[in-house]
């Protein structure tokens, strides 16, 4: 059962240098915090991409620790590891295997090459016009060791040629057995939580997107999730995508993310009108995890079409950028909007793209908290930390603006200031605070405010934030109907 309170997202190295380090920061910084759980970014031996090449999940990267560490947190924490369903890395020794023997490999199977995609192996462009692609080119070449042969295979992400993630077939019983092994290991080692990494891509259909395509992904989505129930083990889709699609898993009784809610409260606060956001908040599943920030950016195509006007979107864009952010944008013609609006995620620190404004910060924390859901606080957002431009110049990864590691003796330096002080008071509220497992209700109110309220019992409490000051107060009764105050 998951738990409705705060989360933690964290690298298994980005709060101390490795597992140990996070366990004690954990216990020594933040004991009472988060109690819904820790999302520990891919701890795995990876080849890539920062954890999500993995090459086998039935490890860990000796330089973050070991399955002990792993055990260790999860002891006090709820733990949430990833899964990429879609692909594994080239370095893992099933591929490392077909590479040596190409197809008498006994693990070809696990891998999707062209020819089961197209009869002749032989890709058509006009088919992959019509893909979402995530680069130019989905497949790679590599040349078999013992023959001599080329062996093409398909390869969704990546920035290299040949990509280091190759993509595997959920068709294959061999990928089933695989997930299986994986899965029976996460049970082991105390894994509450999977987020399937992915998962949108792993159906490759000629003439669709070969994006979540319907109805295929709902058979795969109910063979693994049956694998998770058998062994008590709640599954995360984690899928970007038009709204829709993320309500139809909702409907399929899946966990799913709200990747609405980020653009939204940074359009509310820098236009200083909630309108948007609180017909937004009448209508969304409640059953969501709720995130401002995160390891890649703001989602913005294609979570937001046909929920934003790109004219609009472009003002908010350009705002984030003379604020330091850098963009992801859409491969595909065809997935860009009308206008050629192509922005995929803005790649910023939420705290600084809101410029550095303790209050604003604070409000949209709090929104974030308000909305119904599991909130996700990503370690850099917790110590309210700024742009990384010089870790960009220096990797040239516009991800890395967001992904700085703190040492410990950083992560109590950021504990005095202020604004860390009051976000870690607002996350014990929403955790501690009863009326949040009751009703919750949008309040009228006017353009430049917000009034969000939850009750449950004699416990009621409402959030009201001025769009013009951008501060927030929360009223609560103690449960004898007494009122008081919070100040955000």
């Amino acid at each position: 059962m998951v738990k409705n309170q705060v989360q933690l997202i964290t690298y298994p190295d980005s709060l101390g240098g490795d597992l140990k380090s996070l366990r004690h920061a954990l216990d020594a910084y933040f004991p009472d915090v988060f109690k819904g759980g820790v999302h520990i970014l891919p701890p795995f031996p990876s080849s890539g991409d920062r954890g999500f090449a993995p090459l086998t999940y039935l490890e860990i990267e000796p330089a973050f620790g070991d399955w002990a560490d792993i055990r260790a947190i999860g002891e006090r924490h709820d733990v949430l590891v990833d899964l990429m369903v879609n692909h594994i890395s080239r370095q893992s020794p099933y591929f490392q295997d077909v590479l040596q023997h190409g197809r008498q490999s006994r693990y070809a199977d696990l891998f999707l090459t062209l020819d089961k995609i197209w009869a002749d192996g032989q890709p058509v462009q006009a088919d992959i016009d019509k893909m979402f692609l995530r680069r130019s080119k989905p497949y790679s070449t590599f040349t078999i060791q013992d023959t001599g042969e080329e062996l093409q295979v398909w390869t969704t992400f990546g920035k290299n040629d040949p990509s280091e993630q190759i993509d595997l077939d959920i068709r294959s019983e061999k990928v089933k057995q695989l997930f299986i092994q994986f899965f029976t290991c996460f049970k082991e080692n105390n894994i509450k939580i999977v987020r399937l990494d992915a998962v949108g891509y792993v159906i490759k259909k000629l003439g669709t997107s070969c994006f979540f395509v319907e109805p295929e992904i709902y058979g795969f989505l109910d063979w693994i999730k049956e694998l998770a129930d058998s062994l008590d083990i709640e599954l995360l889709p984690e899928v970007h995508s038009h709204y829709s699609i993320q309500y139809k898993l909702a409907e399929h009784g899946c966990w799913i993310y709200d990747f609405i809610l980020p653009y939204r409260i940074l359009d509310t606060l820098l236009n200083k009108d909630s309108r948007g956001l609180r017909e937004y908040l009448r209508t969304r599943p409640a059953k969501q995890f709720t995130m401002l920030d995160c390891h890649d950016g703001v989602p913005v195509k294609p979570d937001l079409d046909d929920l934003i006007d790109t004219k609009d979107a472009r003002k908010i864009v350009d705002t984030c950028v003379e604020r330091g952010a850098n963009l992801s944008l859409i491969v595909s013609d065809e997935h860009k909007a009308p206008d050629g609006f192509d922005v995929h995620q803005i790649r910023c620190s939420y705290y600084s793209v809101l410029n550095c404004d303790d209050d604003a910060y604070l409000a949209a924390r709090a929104i974030q908290f308000f909305a119904p859901g599991i909130p996700q606080v990503y370690y850099v957002g917790l110590l309210a930390g700024e742009n990384d431009l010089e870790r960009v110049r220096e990797t040239g990864e516009g991800r890395e603006i967001n992904r700085r590691n703190y040492t410990l003796s950083e992560i109590g330096q950021s504990l005095e200031k202020e604004v860390v002080q009051r976000l870690l008071k607002l996350i014990r509220f929403r955790n501690e605070y009863e009326a949040f497992n009751g009703d919750f209700t949008v309040e009228e109110a006017a353009a430049d405010e917000i009034r969000l309220s939850w009750k449950k019992g004699e416990f009621r409490c409402t959030l009201y934030i001025n769009l013009d000051t951008m501060r927030s107060e929360i009223e609560y009764t103690d449960g004898e109907g007494v009122l008081a105050q919070l100040e955000v």
